[in-house]
């Protein structure tokens, strides 16, 4: 009985620091694992280096373009394609002719002013900078010239004549449904760069604001619907 009480408080603290060194392991473990997920998110970033200076995609993609055609090599001209995916899957690629033309004064004045709307955030029905919709952003760049559009992106649809997706021009409209092989129309962008290495457009998206995109993006291709030329 009195061996029981003496040694009582001592297994007691012999089962605490058993407990604790528990604790310290698994604490060890959970760090552990975390500085091993940070290494393998770290190591897996794609970033575009020359000459020790990092450059963006569109950045990288005109380099290439002038370093093409510095060597002599001119773009093919093909038309759209359908490429079907290992999964079986069935995705429409649009590659465009190559032609010169140049955008007029008006329309780059209508892409300037676009531009400057860069970062304003979504607002449904909005026209001003501190909130606009993808129609009220054409609203607003095209009244840069005084010219007034129709207000929805449906109705804008409608001003100009169509125009295919390969001969896509700086100032053209390009409009897309909520989802993939969509034929109503939701939304609505300018495009502002059109080359043989692809279209960039300008658009309020409604969940980054007035930002640019390129149309070829999977996203954005798979929505496409139809493109006009304004009718100025």
């Amino acid at each position: 009985m009195t061996d029981s009480r003496i040694f009582a408080p001592m297994r007691e603290h012999l089962t605490k620091v058993h407990y604790s060194r528990q604790q310290s392991g698994w604490w060890l473990v959970l760090l552990l694992s975390f500085l091993g997920l940070l290494a393998s998110c770290g190591g897996s970033r794609k970033i575009n280096q020359r000459n020790g200076r990092y450059y963006s995609a569109r950045e990288m993609a005109r380099m290439k373009a002038d370093e093409r055609r510095r060597r002599g090599v001119r773009p093919t001209a093909k038309a759209k394609a359908k490429s079907t995916s290992p999964v079986g899957k069935t995705k429409t690629v649009v590659k465009r002719r190559v032609s010169p033309g140049s955008v007029s004064r008006d329309l780059a004045t209508v892409i300037e002013a676009a531009r400057s709307y860069e970062g304003t955030p979504y607002k449904y029905g909005g026209t001003t900078r501190l909130g606009m919709d993808c129609s009220g952003l054409l609203c607003a760049s095209f009244a840069a010239i005084d010219v007034q559009i129709p207000r929805s992106s449906n109705e804008q649809a409608v001003w100009g004549a169509p125009i295919k997706p390969q001969d896509l021009q700086a100032g053209d409209l390009v409009f897309f449904g909520a989802s993939p092989g969509s034929g109503a129309i939701t939304h609505v962008g300018l495009v502002t760069e059109a080359s043989a290495e692809g279209v960039q457009f300008i658009h309020s998206s409604s969940s980054l604001g007035v930002v640019e995109n390129s149309l070829e993006s999977d996203y954005y291709l798979s929505r496409f619907i139809k493109a006009v030329r304004p009718r100025l």
